[in-house]
C-alpha cells in the first residue's frame, strides 16, 4: 500500500513508540491516517524517506488508561504489529479515535493491488475474512513462497468471489486456486499456462473463466462438469478446432475463440452446441466453413468471420442469424438467410454479389464498402427497415430509385464510385446523410434539395457539378442542412447565391472551385454559419458582410486572390484564420482582438506590410505565421541553384490540439542533404513534438558511426525511443523520417533517400507521374506479416483491431509497456533518385485515409508550390470528410542525371531533366525550417524595427545568403567555387541545455562548476532538462571549408551542424524561419509568460507544433523560436552548455560609423587561437543596447 495524499483522512507530527514493551524508545514522527492505513514515517522525509505501514481494518484501536491521550493502533493477525501514540491536546486525540475507530470496524469487500509489481500477496490480506474481489492483474505473483500462490493461505479467502491473476507470467496453473470453491470469475490471461488442471472440476460455483492468451491446445473432460460456466475466454492460444468438452457446458451461450489456428468450420459441429448463440473466430486464419447436412442451425444467432481467409461463404442453414461479420476476408460470393438478419458488415472483400433469401425485412444495418459491387441487388430496396447502408469504394454506375426513396434509410454512403446521375427522390424521405464525393456526377436533380427536406449532411465533393439545386421553390426554406461539402467541383458564383435558403448551414466547405467572388448579400444570410472554407478559387476579397457570421470561429480562404484581409477579426467566437498564399498588402485591424483567436495564418503573401504595432496586437495568438524577407546580395540576385525545396501543412481538424509535428531541414550536412520526418501522435501532443526536437539530432550522431542505411536508421529510432523517458511508457507515436544523401560509393554522382518508419506515417514517391510507395504501414489490419508476429506473442487484439484495446499499429515510438507486442524497430528502404523523380510527398494517416497515393501525386502536379500543395492536400482531407489531425510534407526533387547544377560560363544553359511540376526557388543551404525547432537569425543589416514592416515581402522560401557577397557564376553544391569560407563553428553559438545529440554523454555527467541553467532541474550529478523543451535550433554550415586542413581542424562533426542557440535572458522578438515563414508572436514581458499556465518550461507559449513564441516589449533580436508544451511525464539527460559570447554589442551612437567601417574591410571575427578568418558582413551580428525612455 503507498501514501496517496488525495486518500488522506488525518496526519500530524507526534511521540510515537513501536511494540508493546518498553524497550523501544519514544520518537517525534509523521503519523498519517491514510485509507485503511496508518503510516509512521520521519518527520524529514515524510514523502520520500522509509514508510511503516499499518493495517488497520480488522485490527484495534484502544484507549491506554494508564497515561492520558494515548492510542494504541494494532493490526490483525498472529504476526500484528502495534504503535502507541501520544497526542498533544484532547481534542487531536478524539478526533483521532474517532476516526481511527470508524476504519478499524470496516469490512473490505474489493481490493485492487493491479500493477504494484508484487511478487507476493501481502500478509496481511490473509486475515481479512470478508473479501470478495481481488485483483493481482500485472505483477510478478510467483508459486512459492509466504505469500506464493500455492500457499495454503489462499483457503481463508472463504468469502472470495473475484481473482484476477491476469498478466503475471506464472507458467503453470496453480493448481491451489481450486480449492477456493466460492470462486465465480476466475481470470488468468497471459501467463504462458500450457495445460489446465482437471482439479478445476472442484469450482463448481464458477461462472466465468477467462483463459486467453496463453499456450493452451486442449481442454481437460473434467471442465464440463462446471455447470454453471456461462462465459469461457480462450482466445489467442493454439487450438485447432473448437474444443468437444464445449459440448457438455450447458450454461455457455458465447464462446470466444479468437486468434486460434481454427482452418476449418464445420457447421454440423455445432448442431450439437444447442446452448452455443455467440461465437467469435477472428484472426485464425480459417479458410473454409462447410455444411454436410441440410439439417438448420437454429440457435446461432452471432457469428464473427474478420481477418481471416474465405473465399466464399454460405451461411444460409444458420436461419436465426441476426448479426454476421466477415469484414477483410478474400470473399468473392457470400450467401445469407434473411429470416432474422439485422446486421452485416461485410468490407473489405473481393464481393461481386451478395444472394439474401428471403428477403431480410428486418435488416437495418450494411456495410459493403471497398468490394467489386457493379450494381445493388434488388433484395436491398425491397428491405423494409435499412437505415444505414455503406457502399462506398465499389464500381457502382447508378443507385437504384427505389433505394432513394426508402422510407427508412437514414445514411447513406456511396462515395468512390462510378455515379453519373442521381434519380429524382419522393417527397420527403428520412435521408439524413448522404456522401457521393469521388464520382462523375454533373448534376444534382433540381427537387433534391426540397425533397429530402430531414438531409443534414450533404458531401459531393470531387465530382464535375457545375451547378447545384435551389434550397426551395419559393423563397421560404425548409432546409435543415447543416453541413454541405462541394470541395473540388466546377461551381462558380452563381452557384454560392442558391445556398441563402440553407438557412440552418453551420459547415460550408466550397474549395477548389471557380468562385470569383462570393455575394455579400447571400453570405449575410448565413447567420449560424461556424466553419466556412473558400481555399484554391479566384476570390480577390471575402464580402465584408462575413463579420454577419456571428457563430463562425474558422474561416480558411488559402491559394486565391484576396488583397484585403476579411473583416473577421471583430467575431466573437473567431479561432482560426488562414488567408495565406493571397496577395494581402495591409490589414485594418479593430482597437482590440478576440481572445479566441488561436491561429492566423499569412504566409505566402509576398506584398504584405505589417508595422510593429501590428504584431503588438497579435500578442494572445498561439500561433502567427508570416513570411520572412530575406537579405538578398548582389550574388543571389543571379538566383541559386537548389536540388530541392519543402512545404508543409498541419490541420487540426475538430481537435482541440495538433497531436502531429513535422521535421524539416533542407540543408542538413556539409554535403547536400536533407531530412524531413512527420511524427503522428494520434491523441497526443508531447511525443510527436519530442520527436521533432530530438530525431534530428540522432540521426546527425548515428550517421557518424555507420554508412549502412538499416544500421543508422535503426539506430535512430531505437535511440529517440529510449530518449523519450517516462512520456514513451505510455505514449507513442507513429514516426516517418527521409534522408536524402550521396551514396557513399560514389558520394560525388548519385542521390539517394533513405525511408524509415514505424506506425503509419507514409511517404509517396512521384516518379514519371505515377506514385511509387516507400513506406510500410504498421497497422494490425493492414499488414498480416505483423498480425501473426502480435498473435504469437500472444497479445490480445481487441474487436477494433487494437493491441490491448490501446493502439492499432505494431510498431511505435514510445508505448513501451506494450513491449513485446509494439516495437520502435522501424522499415527502412533505400530509394536511389534520379531526374525522373519530382517529389516526395509525407503524410500522416488521417490523409492517406482520404487521400490515394495517386489523388495525391495528381493533386501536387497541378500546383507548382510546395507549401500550397500541402495545405491542398490538407484541406482535400477534410472535405472529404476527415475529423482528425492531418498533416502533408511536400518536398520538390530538382535532380538531374549527374546531380549537378552547375551554371556554365556562358549565359545559355541546358536542362539536365525533364521539367519539375513545382517550382524551386533559391534558397540558403544554411537555412533549415523551424518545424523542426529550428531557430534563424537575421543579419546586422535588418533591424529590430524592420521585423515587422519588411515581414512578408516575398512568397518564396528564399533566405540570407551565406556566401561572399560577389560570385562570379552560379556552382552547385558538388562543384563549389575555390573561394574562401570562414569557418562555420565561429558564428554558431554553443550547444543549448536542450541539445539531445547523443554525441554528448547520455548518462548527463556534467562538471559541477558550471552555472545552474534555467529550465534544467540539477538531480546529483545528472542533470535533466523537462522533455517538453522545444529549442533545437539547427545550425547549418554556410559553406564549404578552404581546404581539407579547415575539414581537419573542425571540432564538429555532422552532428555540430545542429548545436541549440540559448535563449537569451531579455525582452526580446522572436523570428523562425519555416517554410520561409516568419513566425513571431508579441506582447507580454517573460515574468508575465513563466506565470502564465499555458507555459512550462523556460518562457514558450503552448503552440501548435512549436513554431512561434510570445514577443517582449523590446524590440532586440534573439535567435531561437521555441514552444514548451505542458510538462507531463519524462525527462532527458543533456549536458549544461555557457551562454557564448560571439555577438558584438555597439552603443547606439557609434553604430552608424561601426557599420560603414565594417562595409570596406572584411571584419575579422574573434575565435579560437588556432583559427582567424575573415567573414562576410551578412555573418556579422551587431546587437544595439536597446534605449529604454
Amino acid at each position: 500500500m503507498y501514501y496517496q495524499q488525495e486518500r488522506t483522512l488525518l496526519k500530524g507530527v507526534f511521540s510515537v513508540r513501536k511494540g508493546k514493551t518498553q524497550l523501544h524508545k519514544w520518537a517525534e514522527r509523521q503519523v498519517i491516517l491514510c485509507g485503511t492505513s496508518l503510516i509512521v514515517a520521519s518527520v524529514k522525509d515524510s514523502l520520500t524517506g522509509k514508510m511503516h505501514i499499518l493495517p488497520l481494518v480488522g485490527g484495534k484501536v484502544e484507549e491506554v488508561k494508564r497515561r492520558q491521550h494515548y492510542l494504541m493502533f494494532s493490526s490483525a493477525g498472529p504476526q500484528a504489529q502495534t504503535y502507541y501514540v501520544n497526542f498533544d491536546t484532547l481534542a487531536d486525540y478524539q478526533r483521532w479515535h474517532r476516526q481511527a475507530s470508524k476504519v478499524v470496524s470496516q469490512t473490505i469487500s474489493l481490493v485492487d493491488l493491479s500493477c504494484y509489481s508484487l511478487e507476493e500477496v501481502p500478509e496481511y490480506l490473509f486475515y481479512c475474512q470478508d473479501i470478495t474481489h481481488l485483483n493481482l492483474r500485472h505483477n510478478f505473483m510467483s508459486l512459492d513462497g509466504p505469500g506464493g500462490l500455492s500457499t495454503a493461505y489462499f483457503r481463508r479467502f472463504a468469502q472470495l468471489r473475484s481473482l484476477n491473476l491476469s498478466h503475471n507470467g506464472l507458467g503453470v496453473f496453480p493448481e491451489s486456486l481450486c480449492e477456493i470453491q466460492t470462486l465465480t470469475e476466475l481470470y488468468l490471461s497471459c501467463n504462458g499456462l500450457s495445460a489446465v488442471p482437471a482439479r478445476l472440476e472442484n469450482l463448481q460455483s464458477l461462472q466465468t473463466l477467462c483463459l486467453d492468451g496463453n499456450r493452451l491446445d486442449s481442454l481437460p473432460e473434467e471442465l464440463g462438469k462446471l455447470s454453471q460456466l456461462c462465459s469461457l475466454g480462450l482466445s489467442f492460444n493454439d487450438f485447432p478446432l473448437i474444443p468437444g468438452v464445449v459440448e457438455r457446458l450447458g450454461a455457455l451461450d458465447k464462446l470466444a475463440m479468437a486468434g486460434n489456428r481454427v482452418e476449418t468450420l464445420d457447421l454440423c459441429s455445432l448442431l450439437r452446441m444447442t446452448h452455443i448463440k455467440s461465437i467469435d473466430l477472428r484472426l485464425n486464419g480459417l479458410r473454409c466453413v462447410k455444411s454436410e447436412t441440410l439439417e438448420p442451425v437454429k440457435h446461432l444467432t452471432q457469428l464473427d468471420l474478420r481477418d481471416n481467409q474465405l473465399t466464399s461463404l454460405d451461411l444460409s442453414s444458420a436461419c436465426s442469424l441476426e448479426t454476421l461479420q466477415c469484414q477483410r476476408n478474400q470473399l468473392g460470393a457470400l450467401t445469407l438467410s434473411g429470416f432474422t438478419l439485422r446486421t452485416l458488415h461485410a468490407r473489405d472483400n473481393r464481393l461481386t454479389t451478395v444472394n439474401i433469401y428471403p428477403v431480410p425485412n428486418q435488416l437495418t444495418h450494411m456495410d459493403l464498402s471497398r468490394n467489386l459491387l457493379e450494381y445493388l441487388p434488388d433484395w436491398v430496396c425491397d428491405s423494409r427497415k435499412i437505415e444505414v447502408l455503406d457502399v462506398s469504394h465499389n464500381l457502382l454506375s447508378e443507385l437504384p430509385a427505389r433505394l432513394l426513396s426508402s422510407l427508412s434509410l437514414r445514411k447513406l454512403l456511396s462515395g468512390n464510385n462510378r455515379l453519373e446521375s442521381l434519380a429524382d427522390l419522393l417527397d420527403h424521405i428520412p435521408l439524413e446523410t448522404l456522401d457521393l464525393q469521388h464520382n462523375k456526377l454533373r448534376e444534382l436533380p433540381e427537387s433534391f434539395f426540397y425533397k429530402a427536406l430531414n438531409l443534414k449532411y450533404l458531401n459531393v465533393s470531387a465530382n464535375a457539378l457545375e451547378t447545384i439545386p435551389p434550397s426551395s421553390q419559393s423563397e421560404e426554406s425548409l432546409s435543415t442542412l447543416q453541413e454541405l461539402y462541394l470541395t473540388g467541383n466546377k461551381l462558380n458564383e452563381n452557384c454560392a447565391a442558391l445556398l441563402v435558403g440553407h438557412q440552418n448551414l453551420r459547415v460550408l466547405h466550397m474549395a477548389y472551385n471557380q468562385l470569383q467572388s462570393f455575394p455579400a448579400s447571400k453570405l449575410s444570410k448565413l447567420e449560424v454559419l461556424e466553419e466556412l472554407n473558400l481555399s484554391g478559387n479566384k476570390l480577390k476579397t471575402i464580402p465584408s458582410t462575413v463579420s454577419s457570421c456571428k457563430r463562425l470561429h474558422t474561416l480558411i480562404a488559402h491559394s486565391n486572390h484576396i488583397s484585403v484581409f476579411p473583416e473577421v477579426l471583430s467575431l466573437p467566437e473567431i479561432k482560426l484564420v488562414d488567408v495565406s498564399c493571397n496577395e494581402l498588402t495591409e490589414i485594418l485591424l479593430p482597437d482590440s482582438l478576440p481572445s479566441t483567436l488561436q491561429e492566423l495564418d499569412l504566409s505566402g503573401n509576398s506584398s504584405l506590410m505589417l508595422e510593429h504595432k501590428t504584431l503588438n496586437l497579435f500578442s494572445h495568438i498561439s500561433t502567427l505565421k508570416l513570411d520572412q524577407k530575406p537579405a538578398v546580395t548582389a550574388g543571389d540576385a543571379q538566383g541559386t541553384s537548389t536540388l530541392w525545396d519543402h512545404g508543409y501543412a498541419e490541420m487540426c481538424g475538430q481537435r482541440n490540439k495538433l497531436c502531429v509535428s513535422v521535421l524539416a531541414v533542407d540543408r542538413f550536412g556539409d554535403s547536400p542533404e536533407a531530412a524531413y520526418g512527420i511524427f503522428d501522435g494520434d491523441r497526443n501532443e508531447e511525443v510527436s513534438r519530442l520527436l521533432q526536437c530530438t530525431m534530428g539530432d540522432v540521426l546527425a550522431e548515428e550517421i557518424q558511426h555507420s554508412s549502412v542505411d538499416s544500421v543508422y536508421m535503426s539506430n535512430t529510432f531505437l535511440t529517440s525511443h529510449r530518449k523519450l523517458g517516462m512520456a514513451g511508457q505510455k505514449l507513442g507515436a507513429s514516426a516517418l523520417l527521409c534522408y536524402i544523401h550521396h551514396e557513399s560509393s560514389e558520394p560525388g554522382r548519385y542521390f539517394s533517400l533513405t525511408v524509415a518508419n514505424v506506425g503509419t506515417c507514409q511517404a509517396v514517391l512521384c516518379r514519371d507521374g505515377q506514385p511509387l510507395a516507400l513506406s510500410k504501414v504498421f497497422s494490425l489490419e493492414q499488414s498480416a506479416e505483423e498480425m501473426e508476429r502480435v498473435k504469437l506473442a500472444k497479445a490480445i487484439i481487441t474487436e477494433d483491431n487494437k493491441v490491448s484495446g490501446v493502439t492499432c499499429c505494431s510498431r511505435l515510438l514510445g508505448c513501451s509497456y506494450l513491449f513485446p507486442w509494439v516495437l520502435p524497430k522501424p522499415w527502412v528502404h533505400t530509394e536511389p533518385l534520379c531526374s525522373q523523380d519530382e517529389f516526395l510527398i509525407l503524410g500522416n494517416k488521417a490523409l492517406f485515409q482520404k487521400v490515394s497515393y495517386q489523388e495525391a501525386v495528381s493533386t501536387v502536379l497541378a500546383v507548382r508550390d510546395p507549401r500550397a500543395a500541402a495545405k491542398k492536400l490538407c484541406t482535400l482531407a477534410q472535405s472529404y470528410g476527415c475529423r482528425d489531425n492531418v498533416g502533408a510534407v511536400v518536398v520538390a526533387l530538382h535532380i538531374g542525371e549527374d546531380s549537378c547544377t552547375c551554371e556554365p560560363p556562358l549565359l545559355t544553359t541546358e536542362a539536365r531533366g525533364p521539367p519539375l511540376p513545382i517550382s524551386v526557388s533559391p534558397c540558403d543551404p544554411a537555412t533549415p525550417s523551424s518545424s523542426s525547432g529550428i531557430a534563424s537569425e537575421f543579419n546586422s543589416e535588418m533591424s529590430a524595427s524592420e521585423v515587422g514592416s519588411e515581414a512578408g515581402s516575398t512568397a518564396s522560401d528564399e533566405h540570407p545568403s551565406s556566401g561572399p557577397t560577389a560570385r562570379p557564376e552560379r556552382r552547385c553544391s558538388l562543384h563549389p567555387t575555390a573561394t574562401l569560407w570562414v569557418h562555420p563553428a565561429l558564428f554558431q553559438r554553443q550547444p543549448s541545455s536542450a541539445t539531445f545529440s547523443s554525441n554528448q554523454s547520455d548518462n548527463g555527467l556534467d562538471s559541477d562548476d558550471e552555472a545552474p541553467l534555467e529550465g534544467v532541474i540539477s538531480n546529483g550529478s545528472k542533470l535533466e532538462v523537462e522533455v517538453d523543451i522545444h529549442c533545437c535550433a539547427f545550425q547549418l554550415r554556410s559553406g564549404p571549408p578552404e581546404s581539407p586542413k579547415d575539414l581537419d581542424g573542425r571540432h564538429d562533426s555532422r552532428s555540430s551542424d545542429y548545436p541549440n542557440s540559448k535563449m537569451r535572458r531579455q525582452n526580446s522578438v522572436v523570428v523562425s524561419a519555416t517554410n520561409g515563414c516568419l513566425l513571431a508572436v508579441c506582447g507580454r514581458e517573460i515574468s508575465d509568460l513563466k506565470k502564465s499556465p499555458s507555459t512550462s518550461s523556460l518562457f514558450g507559449k503552448k503552440l501548435s507544433n512549436g513554431s512561434v513564441v510570445a514577443l517582449e516589449d523590446s524590440h532586440n533580436i534573439i535567435e531561437v523560436a521555441l514552444e514548451a508544451p505542458k510538462k507531463k511525464s519524462g525527462y532527458f539527460a543533456a549536458p549544461a552548455q555557457q551562454d557564448p559570447e560571439d555577438q558584438l554589442i555597439i552603443p547606439p551612437s557609434l553604430e552608424q560609423d561601426v557599420r560603414e567601417q565594417l562595409r570596406g574591410q572584411s571584419p575579422v571575427v574573434p575565435g579560437p587561437p588556432w583559427c582567424k578568418r575573415t567573414a562576410p558582413l551578412e555573418h556579422l551580428r551587431i546587437i544595439v543596447p536597446h534605449q529604454r525612455g
